[in-house]
Formats: C-alpha cells, sequence, structure tokens
C-alpha cells in the first residue's frame, strides 16, 4: 500500500456488515481502532492504555470518508500511519483497501492521556523517538 509503512489484513465478518448488506459506519472505527493496536505493538509493544510515562491514549476526533462499499468476506489491507505529533498529541492516518482500490480514508486525533490523574499529559521521550524513526518525521 503505497505512503503506508505499516499496514494489516482483515476479512470482514458478519457482525462487520449493517441492514444494508455493507460494512457499517461503526465498524470502520472498529477497523481504524484494529490498525492502531497492531501499530502501536508494532512499534514496540505499547499499547492504548500504555505508551510509556504513565500514559495511554484518548481519541478526541475521527474522521471517515467513505469511497466504495466493502462487504461480508472482503480481503481488505488497512494501513495506518502517523502524520503529526506535537507535545501531547498525534495524528493517525488510514486507509483501507480491497484489491488495491481504496474503499476507505480516515484520521484519527489521539491525545496522550494519564487515566489514573484523568488528564492529558506530555508524550514520553521514548515513544516520541520512535514514532519519528518509524516515521521519518521530525521529533
Amino acid at each position: 500500500m503505497e505512503g503506508f509503512s505499516f499496514t494489516i489484513p482483515y476479512k470482514v465478518r458478519v457482525v462487520d456488515v449493517n441492514y444494508g448488506g455493507h460494512v457499517a459506519n461503526s465498524a470502520v472505527l472498529n477497523f481504524f481502532q484494529d490498525a492502531r493496536i497492531a501499530y502501536l505493538q508494532h512499534l514496540g509493544g505499547y499499547s492504548e492504555l500504555d505508551i510509556g510515562g504513565h500514559c495511554g491514549i484518548i481519541l478526541p476526533e475521527a474522521r471517515v470518508r467513505y469511497l466504495a462499499e466493502m462487504f461480508l468476506n472482503d480481503e481488505l489491507v488497512i494501513g495506518a500511519r502517523v502524520s503529526q505529533v506535537s507535545r501531547s498529541s498525534f495524528a493517525m492516518e488510514y486507509r483501507i483497501e480491497r484489491d488495491g482500490e481504496a474503499t476507505v480514508e480516515g484520521e484519527t486525533v489521539l491525545v496522550c492521556f494519564d487515566y489514573q490523574k484523568r488528564k492529558p499529559r506530555r508524550f514520553d521521550a521514548l515513544f516520541r523517538e520512535k514514532l519519528a524513526a518509524f516515521e521519518g518525521i521530525a521529533s
């Protein structure tokens, strides 16, 4: 998948399909989350609840652009990449393809969040460094 260093395969399941016979809107956000979890694991064993420095991530914003329907048993490839990093947040972009053609594009904004203190905080330096190195962006 061009422009994405990280991808995962996904086969559309019955639970992903709505009454219209295609993938539900809510399922697409789950697809993004599956890719995000795998990306964080790949980056260094991180998770949404632990990206280092007593910090997890919280998602305050998501955008989705639907380009084509997806159906039961479709074999998809989901790409995830980080496009922007600030002191306490980053933007993650996603693309879902079927047979090399884009079906969905989207973005989530993720904020470093201390779940113990229930407030945002700055990223752990090592996490920022790993993001920058993997994506080839300035830290």
